[in-house]
């Protein structure tokens, strides 16, 4: 049983597979924890932004405010112990100690999340705002909980929408 998850996901359209951002990106062949990423792919990158059926989607200041308020709002309701969270622009990262799955735990993220920008004035309903998938990693250790933490609040770079679950 893990002590806690580590959630990310990101946002429609801002890390496409065969990203040359970052250390590349994942599919269903470079999955696992510890497996290389996938090489930078031009012609995957641009194959994949041909199929996106709306632009990509960032987060403003006020709409990572409002994701960061959700996520809070839905930890708090669903009695989910949430140690950390920063909305960044393209991106999210949470850690969750929650006895839910976690695949169903970030689902449950991304739903109220968009919920809430809709409820707010943000696009409608129909809008795609995160990526199809996300990761979940398993954390088994408090150090490994501690690192994660530490990494979201503060490995971040510029502090954005956060919420530090230690202080509250």
């Amino acid at each position: 049983m893990a002590l806690a998850y580590f959630i990310t996901f990101h946002t429609y359209g801002s890390w496409l597979h065969g990203t040359s951002k970052g250390l590349g990106s994942v599919d269903r062949d470079h999955n696992e924890i510890g497996s290389e990423f996938i090489e930078p792919q031009e012609e995957l990158e641009t194959e994949r932004r041909e199929l996106m059926t709306q632009d990509p989607y960032l987060l403003d200041e006020e709409r990572r405010n409002v994701v960061r308020d959700a996520i809070v709002e839905i930890c708090r309701e669903k009695n989910w112990t949430l140690l950390a969270l920063h909305v960044r622009s393209n991106h999210m990262h949470a850690v969750i100690a929650s006895d839910r799955d976690a695949s169903r735990l970030m689902a449950d993220l991304k739903s109220k999340s968009s919920r809430a920008l809709t409820q707010a004035g943000y696009e409608n309903k129909d809008r795609i705002r995160w990526s199809r998938h996300g990761s979940t990693r398993y954390l088994h250790t408090h150090e490994e909980v501690d690192d994660k933490i530490d990494y979201t609040l503060f490995r971040q770079g510029k502090m954005m929408a956060y919420y530090d679950g230690r202080t509250t």
